[in-house]
């Protein structure tokens, strides 16, 4: 990509998108486009279709979506798969009718079987069942890497899909009905110090692993791939053998139970966590193969405890009172 190409970011107020729109403008790319979903509603295909239309952008980074936690996931079912496939199918196919040189579809790791071996190579994919409580989103995301493959076979696209696993970071969802494992705990554990409670509920028994990327560093990833010379990114993109799919992660995991101690221990909560076992825990163990990643010369750089440190002033910075989300 260069400086002045038209870039066009969908999704640009979520973690992932802020974190990119972020690292565009660091790097020195200025014609970037965004919108809000107040003023585009991916879901409508007219409205997207004159979007394109009328901006024509070179380059894309599809970062729109539905996002939760296990208990969205299994409270909007539907909504998950009918949003984040309609946001898929609109930008994807007018993508490949105006001519973009290149696109990233952000796709998430729950693609992947609820019981794959570890670490999980992107080869897994489509290998056994999905975990249950996320099935619709991961149902809908599965079907953007084979419209991303798809579309490169039939079109002479270039549209590549990462998966990143389990992210966090500035910008983060703190809503406690809505958010992921690592922002609930920031806010739980802090809302138990302010009160001085004497002890915090986790939901499951904090046995299950889980892998933790921080935002920006997914960000670096993401131009990383994009901006990869011509003859590696085709190489990518043009396989008729696999998936344009390439693995996002830091290559170490920790279990739930961890990273509760670790949240308390940054936050300064003196309580007690109590686990409750009768809510459920999820996919036992997610942690990603990033071998592919590693060997196209790219590696995390911030540690968790560093990552964790950083989202809990962001949070602060957020929420001065610490209990508005």
């Amino acid at each position: 990509m260069d400086k002045q190409d038209k870039i066009y970011l969908a999704g640009h107020t979520g973690l992932v998108g802020s974190a990119i729109h972020r690292r565009l403008h660091t790097y020195g790319y200025g014609n970037i486009v965004t919108r809000r979903h107040s003023e585009l509603d991916l879901t409508n295909q007219p409205a997207v279709n004159a979007f394109f239309e009328n901006e024509r952008p070179e380059y894309v980074f599809l970062c729109a979506a539905k996002v939760g936690g296990i208990l969205a996931n299994s409270t909007y079912p539907a909504q998950f798969i009918h949003e984040n496939l309609a946001i898929q199918t609109n930008v994807l196919h007018e993508a490949m009718r105006v001519g973009v040189k290149r696109l990233s579809f952000l796709g998430s790791s729950c693609i992947y079987p609820r019981d794959c071996p570890q670490p999980i190579s992107e080869d897994y994919l489509l290998s056994g069942p999905l975990e249950f409580t996320n099935r619709p989103y991961a149902v809908a995301k599965i079907a953007g890497i084979e419209m991303c493959w798809a579309y490169n076979r039939e079109y002479g696209t270039r549209f590549l899909a990462v998966m990143p696993t389990n992210l966090y970071g500035p910008g983060d969802n703190y809503n406690l009905e809505t958010s992921h494992v690592l922002p609930a705990l920031i806010r739980k554990m802090h809302e138990a110090k302010l009160v001085d409670a004497d002890s915090v509920v986790v939901w499951g028994k904090g046995t299950p692993r889980r892998e933790f990327l921080y935002s920006d560093d997914l960000a670096d990833a993401v131009l990383h791939l994009m901006t990869l010379p011509e003859d590696q990114f085709s190489g990518i993109c043009a396989s008729n053998d696999q998936p344009p799919l390439i693995n996002i992660g830091c290559g170490e995991d920790l279990s739930i139970r961890d990273l509760a101690e670790l949240i308390r221990e940054i936050v300064g909560f003196k309580g007690k966590i109590v686990w409750d076992t009768t809510k459920p825990d999820g996919t036992p163990r997610k942690l990603l193969n990033v071998t592919r990643l590693s060997e196209l010369g790219w590696r995390a750089k911030t540690s968790l405890r560093d990552g964790i440190a950083m989202a809990y002033q962001d949070y602060l910075a957020t929420f001065s009172d610490g209990s508005r989300s």
